[in-house]
């Protein structure tokens, strides 16, 4: 009997596929023969609907009425409230596609743009983070200009935006069905933004940049952008260019290990002419959460995996002038 059941256990192969077979459905839902995507992600996928838990939020069904025509959502998208873990009870609702809903279109759009769907599919563990990060040292953005990379919804740049006194916050993504997003996210949550100005762009890294925005910004922030070696080289290009010649401009980027990739970018980093400096521990409840989930004390999260999960802070700078 042990034989027979280890026989027909599912692969780890085949439960992956059962992930992308139930992301790219259009129609009903998995039916009882099929694997069961609950089991794919509890035993591959190294997501969860909780990341870190630093920034409450729950979906907003009943109060859809209240709010702007622009809030509302498609079949496959939902309306979600974030609550900023600061004084004042700063609250940003967005529009976000539904967990791991993506279909043929998307991958269509991510060929023909040469960019990838990955902002589309959730929000990710290293957005999150980045978010609190950025909102817990809200002084360092007073009177800046920030520009978001990868922006994926855009919650890390919206929350700067609403939660400091930021001078502009630019929301870039590359691929134009997050960019519309952002903007209508933007939309949504202007009211909250004060004296702040936030606007959402297109921006391909591999791209020549326009001239009136090179060396403009004092702050660039982005969150699990290094995954793709391809983009690389124009990643870190991108950030040179942009950053503003200053000793006080950086950018601050959050993400994980995952192999080789993020050394292969910072390879890179200084290929360009920029320094980084790595931090592991740069914030205690960031840090603490991450030993809970690595020693299991916090079962939220059943396939931790610190290469994959969590994100490493990467603060970059200019090269400094070398003295004779």
């Amino acid at each position: 009997m042990e034989k027979s059941r280890a026989a027909t256990a599912p692969s780890r192969g085949s439960l992956r596929w059962a992930i992308l077979r139930q992301a790219i459905r259009t129609t009903s839902p998995p039916s009882v023969n099929d694997l069961s995507f609950e089991k794919c992600l509890k035993d591959i996928s190294k997501k969860t609907a909780g990341g870190f838990k630093l920034i409450s939020s729950r979906p907003l069904m009943g109060e859809l009425h209240s709010l702007e025509k622009n809030c509302l959502c498609a079949p496959n998208e939902l309306s979600v409230c974030y609550a900023l873990p600061v004084d004042g009870d700063i609250e940003l609702i967005m529009i976000q596609r539904l967990d791991d809903c993506v279909d043929l279109d998307d991958f269509k759009i991510s060929n023909e743009h040469d960019i990838d769907t990955t902002g589309l599919v959730c929000r990710w563990p290293s957005e999150e983070v980045l978010t609190y990060f950025c909102i817990k040292r809200c002084e360092m953005f007073r009177s800046k200009r920030v520009l978001e990379l990868g922006s994926g919804y855009g919650l890390a740049g919206l929350a700067i935006a609403a939660s400091t006194d930021a001078f502009e916050v630019v929301i870039s993504d590359g691929n134009p069905q997050v960019f519309d997003y952002v903007q209508r996210n933007i939309n949504i949550n202007a009211k909250t933004f004060g004296d702040t100005k936030v606007k959402s762009m297109i921006l391909h890294w591999n791209e020549e940049l326009h001239s009136e925005m090179l060396h403009t910004f004092d702050i660039i922030i982005a969150s699990d952008c290094t995954f793709f070696k391809a983009f690389h080289e124009g990643l870190a290009k991108t950030v040179i260019s942009l950053l503003k010649t200053s000793e006080t401009s950086e950018a601050i980027f959050l993400s994980p290990k995952r192999g080789d990739s993020l050394d292969k970018f910072l390879e890179k980093i200084k290929h360009v002419g920029l320094e980084y400096d790595l931090v592991e521990e740069y914030d205690s409840n960031v840090w603490n959460l991450h030993q809970k989930f690595q020693n299991k004390d916090d079962t939220s999260w059943p396939n931790y995996d610190e290469d994959h999960c969590y994100p490493i802070l990467v603060r970059i700078t200019l090269q400094k002038p070398k003295t004779t």
